[in-house]
């Protein structure tokens, strides 16, 4: 029995067409449509029905038809939309760079920055309307950050000299970044804490009972990402001496260690002369003063801040300390490298536009 209605339009495919269309259907980066589509074609060029091709793909009839017919028409530019038009825009560019311009240079009365509700009311213009060209050129009035710049005499020096070491390393030799994190509060709830729930975020009281402080002393392998680390209640010479012993026990024999470190005095009393004369395999390389960014191990604190400080319960000092060291442990079981990427001239234009535009 022949079957009955509109004769299905035979689909053949040039090589260079298939092979495009497998490349789409393949690739998970670009548009989901396309990759649907790139799918359809090539089932249709199998020689299967619309209706057998829709029920392989779990999609209509009327789509694959659709895509069909557009492919046959156009081949591979029908598989892609045309850009659309939208609406027409109602605010004008003279009207955007007052937004900018006012935003920029001026103030309201009696308030820092401008708020979106405080500029619609100065402008006539809606707030929505604030907020999206706010949006389009990056502007946030609302939001504010802090920064020192660096006097130290030897900052150009310094900072070759650092990143030097991060890019390129000396061979046969370990980089350790050093630093302390002091007086991390151990701070109980003064209520019981309550947990996440669905529609409810985790719940802590505002206020705490603290339980005693400690310091912790930390080196950052920068090469493995590993950390050896090490608690005490005392942030002085004599801890940090201990330090510098924990890491000597730790690090192989045969290797020369680079320690990065800031400024603090503690690093640089005769005693610690003294030892690192002692030890000639061990280097110091001081950050400039105020550039603790300098410092990558800084940025491992962050992360011990965020998932083991900032929200924990810590009901003594004995506590704080475990959980620590539980999270280097954890840390160390699977650790990532630390990479820099800014070279020592790319940090020094950086700065000096900084310097030049806040001058302008």
């Amino acid at each position: 029995m022949k079957t009955m209605g509109r004769p299905v339009p035979r689909l053949v495919l040039t090589d260079e067409e298939r092979s495009e269309l497998q490349r789409l259907a393949r690739s998970r980066n670009g548009k989901a449509a396309v990759f649907r589509r790139a799918r359809i074609v090539l089932k249709c060029a199998t020689g299967l029905t619309d209706i057998d091709v829709a029920e392989e793909l779990d999609t209509t009839r009327t789509t694959v038809g659709k895509w069909r017919r557009r492919f046959l028409a156009e081949r591979l530019d029908g598989l892609y939309d045309e850009p659309r038009s939208g609406a027409p825009r109602k605010i004008g560019d003279d009207v955007v760079e007052m937004v900018i311009d006012t935003t920029l240079n001026t103030k309201p009365r009696k308030a820092t920055q401008w708020s979106t509700r405080l500029l619609a009311k100065q402008t006539g213009l809606s707030r929505t309307s604030i907020h999206e060209i706010w949006r389009a050129f990056g502007l946030q009035p609302h939001r504010s950050e802090t920064f020192s710049l660096s006097t130290d005499p030897q900052f150009i020096e310094k900072v070759r000299d650092v990143v030097g070491l991060y890019m390129k390393p000396p061979a046969n030799a370990l980089v350790l970044c050093v630093d302390e994190k002091s007086q991390i509060q151990a701070l109980d709830r003064s209520q019981p804490v309550l947990p996440m729930r669905p529609t409810t975020p985790h719940r802590l009281t505002h206020n705490y009972v603290r339980h005693g402080t400690t310091s912790l002393f930390a080196a950052l392998d920068v090469a493995t990402g590993n950390v050896i680390g090490k608690c005490y209640r005392r942030h002085r010479t004599d801890e940090f001496l201990k330090f510098l012993n924990v890491i000597k026990r730790n690090v192989p024999e045969k290797l020369d260690v680079h320690f990065v470190m800031d400024n603090y005095t503690t690093h640089k009393t005769e005693r610690v002369k003294r030892w690192l004369l002692r030890n000639p395999r061990f280097h110091i390389h001081f950050i400039p003063t105020h550039s603790s960014w300098l410092n990558m191990v800084e940025s491992w604190f962050a992360l011990l801040s965020k998932r083991a400080l900032k929200r924990g319960v810590h009901c003594s000092t004995q506590v704080l300390e475990r959980a620590i060291n539980e999270f280097i442990a954890a840390h160390n079981e699977s650790p990532t490298p630390f990479v820099w990427t800014k070279s020592a001239d790319q940090i020094l234009e950086s700065l000096q536009r900084y310097c030049e535009a806040a001058k302008a």
